[in-house]
């Protein structure tokens, strides 16, 4: 499946297509750059920025903004996939894994014949950083007890546990999209930042409210889309992770 749309970062018209892959793939990004064709697999070590979106990169060639299609191929169990880059970036869409949950069950899914492999929490992990915190545990899954806090009359303190399966992906996450304050977006513009940054793919709120006309998609979409980008960040890691989450604040520096 193939789809085209705005580069978050450049504003620039950017494509992808999503193809099959062989067991023990993984998750293959292929980046056509002036010297021919990289490929990177995501991992820790690889990602080159965190401002805005997740961006990996190997010195030659990169590609932005790889959370939310990685939140939907985790969220639908997908352990192999070959995606081909057009422009550097992932396209924004909406700002949520709605439209890619769409593409790849459009595509459909086919189960292989070996085993998978998982990554699984055998221990206690605790991370904190600037009053920002992740504690792991193991789990017999994928489950996020996540939690945010905003000075903001529409957000406040809210929470979200949800264990991660392809159904409650696609009910409890896919659709809620990330957001921005006007004030943000104004000063990002201003200084060649997220030129692809709009209505039609972020919700955006000023001092009181969201002013997307269509309003909001969940009453608390906010702490579901820091749940979507959590779970797409920890696609890093390679293979499927097994764990439960608490997790406070997050963002994808600290993911």
């Amino acid at each position: 499946v193939r789809c085209k749309g705005i580069g978050l970062h450049s504003g620039k018209k950017v494509g992808l297509t999503l193809r099959p892959a062989l067991e023990d793939t993984g998750i293959l990004f292929c980046l056509e750059g002036a010297s021919g064709s990289s490929f990177l697999a995501p991992n820790p070590d690889l990602v080159v920025s965190t401002g805005l979106a997740t961006t990996l990169g190997n010195g030659r060639e990169s590609v932005a903004t790889v959370e939310h299609l990685l939140a939907a191929v985790r969220g639908l169990g997908i352990d192999n996939i070959r995606i081909d880059i057009e422009g550097g970036e992932v396209p924004i869409m909406d700002g949520s894994a709605a439209p890619f949950v769409y593409l790849l069950k459009q595509a459909r899914l086919r189960r292989q014949e070996k085993p998978r492999r998982v990554l699984a929490v055998k221990r206690e992990i605790v991370f904190e950083k600037d009053g920002r915190r992740v504690r792991a545990t193991p789990h017999d899954g994928f489950l996020m007890d996540c939690a945010i806090d905003f000075p903001h009359p529409l957000i406040g303190r809210q929470r979200l546990t949800v264990d991660v399966k392809p159904e409650s992906f696609d009910r409890e996450l896919a659709r809620a999209r990330t957001f921005g304050f006007l004030k943000e977006v104004e000063y990002l513009h201003a200084n060649g930042l997220a030129l692809g940054g709009s209505l039609e793919n972020a919700v955006v709120l000023d001092d009181y409210g969201v002013v997307n006309d269509d309003g909001l998609r969940f009453d608390d979409e906010f702490v579901r889309h820091k749940a979507l980008d959590f779970l797409g960040d920890m696609a890093m890691l390679g293979k499927p992770l097994y764990g439960r989450f608490e997790i406070f604040a997050p963002g994808h520096r600290l993911n």
